[in-house]
C-alpha cells in the first residue's frame, strides 16, 4: 500500500510539474524575443523534431513509430493536427512576444468551453443545462467586451480555437503524445527548415542577432517542448482525471501571474470582464461534470500536448 501511495504522490507530482513548466514558457520565448516570431516557431519544430527522435531512439520505442508511419488515414489525420498545433504554437509565441501573455492565459481558460462546443457541434455531443449556462456566460463577457471597449481577444480566440480544433482531430490518433507529436513537428519540417534557410540567407535569422550561449537557445526550444510531455505522459496513468484537470489550470494561472508581474501587462476592466466571466463560466463547467465519468486518460494525453 505504502508503495502504491509513493507511486501515485510521483505521478501527482510529475503531472504538476508538466503544468508548471508550460506555465513558464512565456519567460522561455521572451528570452528568443529578438528573434522574427516566425524564425522562432521553425526552430522550435526542427529541434522538437530532432529531441523526439532522440528521445523514441534511446527508449526503443520504434515499434509505434513505424506502425503509424504505415497506416495512411492515420498520417492524413496528423497532417491535420500538424497544420493546427503551427497555427496553435506561432500564434502563442507571436501573442507572448508582441505583449500579449494575458491573451495566451485567457486562451487556456477558455479551451475547454471551446471544445466542448466543437464537441456539441460536430460530433454531436449533449450538453448539460449548466454547460451550456457556462459557455453562455463565457460568451457573453467577450461580447460585452467587444461592444463596450472595441476589443476583440484575437489572439485568445485563435490560440483556443486553434488547440479546440487540434484536440478534436487528436481524438482519432492511435499513437502516443511522443510518437504524435514527433511526427507533427517532421511534417512541418521541411517548411521550417526552408523558413530557416530563408532568413538567414537574408540576414534576419539567429546568425547576427544571438551570440554565444544564446544560440543554444534554439535548440533547447526542442527541450522544453518534449520535457514537459515526458513528465505528463509518465505521470498522467496514476492520477485521477478530476484532479489533473484542476491542476491543469496551474499552466494559465501562471501565464496571467507572470504576464501582469514580471512583464507588467495592463490588467485594466476590458480584461477583467472577460477573466471573470470565464473563470465563472469555468466553475460552472467543472461542477457540471462533477459526476461525469472523466475522458479516459490517453485521450487527454494526446488532447493536451500543448503550447
Amino acid at each position: 500500500m505504502n508503495t502504491f501511495r509513493e507511486a501515485d504522490k510521483k505521478s501527482v507530482m510529475q503531472v504538476l510539474i508538466c503544468y508548471i513548466l508550460w506555465g513558464l514558457l512565456p519567460i522561455f520565448w521572451k528570452l528568443l524575443s529578438a528573434l522574427d516570431s516566425f524564425y522562432i516557431l521553425a526552430s522550435r519544430i526542427v529541434w522538437s523534431a530532432v529531441f523526439c527522435f532522440i528521445i523514441i531512439i534511446c527508449c526503443k520505442n520504434t515499434g509505434e513509430l513505424k506502425k503509424i508511419l504505415t497506416n495512411r488515414k492515420q498520417m492524413k489525420l496528423l497532417a491535420c493536427s500538424s497544420v493546427m498545433i503551427a497555427i496553435n504554437w506561432g500564434a502563442y509565441i507571436y501573442a507572448i512576444n508582441s505583449g500579449h501573455i494575458l491573451d495566451a492565459s485567457l486562451a487556456y481558460y477558455m479551451n475547454p468551453l471551446l471544445s466542448i462546443g466543437l464537441g456539441f457541434i460536430f460530433f454531436k455531443e449533449k450538453l448539460k443545462k449548466l454547460q451550456w449556462l457556462a459557455i453562455a456566460i463565457a460568451a457573453t463577457g467577450i461580447m460585452m467586451t467587444i461592444i463596450t471597449y472595441g476589443s476583440i481577444p484575437y489572439f485568445a480566440l485563435i490560440i483556443g480555437g486553434s488547440f479546440a480544433v487540434y484536440s478534436a482531430i487528436k481524438k482519432n490518433v492511435t499513437c502516443d503524445g511522443l510518437t504524435s507529436t514527433l511526427m507533427e513537428a517532421l511534417l512541418l519540417s521541411p517548411i521550417a527548415v526552408l523558413y530557416i534557410a530563408m532568413s538567414e540567407h537574408g540576414n534576419s535569422g539567429a546568425v547576427g542577432t544571438l551570440y554565444g550561449g544564446q544560440l543554444l537557445l534554439l535548440p533547447a526550444a526542442g527541450v522544453v517542448t518534449s520535457i514537459p510531455l515526458l513528465a505528463f505522459s509518465s505521470g498522467i496513468t496514476k492520477v485521477p482525471m478530476s484532479l489533473s484537470g484542476i491542476l491543469m489550470y496551474v499552466n494559465p494561472t501562471l501565464q496571467l501571474i507572470i504576464g501582469v508581474i514580471l512583464y507588467q501587462e495592463k490588467f485594466d476592466l476590458s480584461k477583467g470582464i472577460m477573466f471573470i466571466s470565464v473563470w465563472v463560466a469555468l466553475i460552472l463547467f467543472l461542477y457540471s461534470g462533477k459526476k461525469e465519468p472523466g475522458k479516459n486518460k490517453l485521450q487527454l494525453e494526446k488532447e493536451y500536448v500543448q503550447q
